[in-house]
């Protein structure tokens, strides 16, 4: 798979040079299908849910240091989307709505195949810095010119339930399945979905999305996320959760994060070990692992009916998550059913 990550760090390095330093933080996720790989890139964290949270200089950024940027006649068709769609974000943020729309609209001239993933990657980062409408605007400005797109779908749905309205990104979800062509979108609006139906408390049919979110896949790499997920959903819908993990990933090698979370999970390895691999482990570290560690914790105690435990556990996981990630999501309403 091209890589195509470096780019939007080499974005984000340029906007770190222009408005101070910052940290982008990448949530662990799904592999999704090439589309979306592109501008992902391979191995770098990437989130299902989400997507990568965009450093805060990209979200302070001015109007006038894009626009320098953006005079710049060498950079690539990928790169200038990148700039026009944190601009689009700023001139929304201002008031400066005409703008915005030109912003979006030059992405599709400039980007014809891929402005509405970029869209889709850059938005929802851009709104955890607490401006959703900004981005449902940018969002929306896009949809207009191509009504229906599941990649922009997708992108304000992820915004939706940042703000906490999962009934809405349910139906925006449902619409998005509707034009889903490919099976890598469907099974990136499957995991979506099953998120949508998770914090709904709608169990039994998020642990279906999750299922269909990694129908087909073949490698761990590509289906352990959504298996995580499906444990989470299967046991509040008091399945067996161990045994449909077990079943499906237990003879793999789970050294690799997120593997340990599984182990974990199978009861293969004690919370204290996860906890250290979630500090220690390079991957995890990359992607926020001792987040998801106190999810998926939490969610064993769940199972075990230990809820002083999992309270704790939740409790951390929501600290330690940021509002713009799907465990943060999760384990805010999770506490709220305790």
């Amino acid at each position: 798979m091209r890589c195509v990550i470096g780019r939007y760090v080499g974005v984000c390095a340029a906007l770190l040079m222009l408005c101070g330093t910052a940290q982008a933080q990448f949530q662990g996720g799904a592999d999704w299908d090439s589309t979306s790989g592109e501008y992902r890139g391979a191995g770098a964290g990437s989130s299902g849910g989400a997507g990568p949270s965009v450093p805060a200089a990209a979200r302070n950024a001015t109007v006038e240091s894009l626009t320098k940027i953006l005079s710049a006649s060498q950079l690539s068709p990928v790169d200038r989307s990148l700039y026009l769609s944190v601009r689009a974000f700023v001139y929304s943020r201002l008031g400066r709505e005409n703008d915005s729309q030109k912003d979006v609209a030059e992405m599709a001239k400039v980007n014809p195949q891929g402005w509405p993933v970029v869209l889709y990657l850059m938005m929802p980062g851009l709104a955890g810095g607490g401006d959703r409408g900004a981005a449902l605007r940018a969002l929306g400005y896009g949809l207009q010119r191509k009504p229906n797109d599941p990649w922009l779908l997708l992108g304000q749905a992820q915004v939706q339930m940042q703000i906490a309205d999962f009934a809405k990104a349910l139906d925006t979800l449902d619409t998005a399945m509707a034009g889903a062509a490919s099976p890598g979108a469907r099974r990136n609006t499957s995991y979506y979905r099953g998120h949508a139906n998770l914090n709904l408390g709608n169990y039994p049919q998020a642990a279906d999305d999750f299922e269909a979110s990694i129908a087909g896949q073949t490698t761990l790499k590509s289906r352990i996320w959504g298996a995580l997920w499906r444990y989470a959903a299967q046991v509040r819908a008091r399945h067996d959760a161990r045994g449909g993990l077990a079943k499906d990933i237990g003879n793999e090698n789970l050294y690799e994060w997120p593997g340990p979370i599984a182990k974990f999970l199978l009861g293969r390895l004690p919370a204290g070990e996860l906890e250290v691999a979630a500090e220690s482990d390079e991957a995890a570290k990359r992607t926020n692992g001792k987040c998801m560690a106190a999810y998926f914790i939490g969610m064993d105690a769940v199972r075990r009916g230990d809820k002083r435990r999992a309270r704790e556990q939740l409790q951390l996981a929501q600290a330690r998550c940021p509002t713009v990630s799907e465990y943060n999501w999760a384990a805010s309403n999770e506490l709220k059913r305790l």
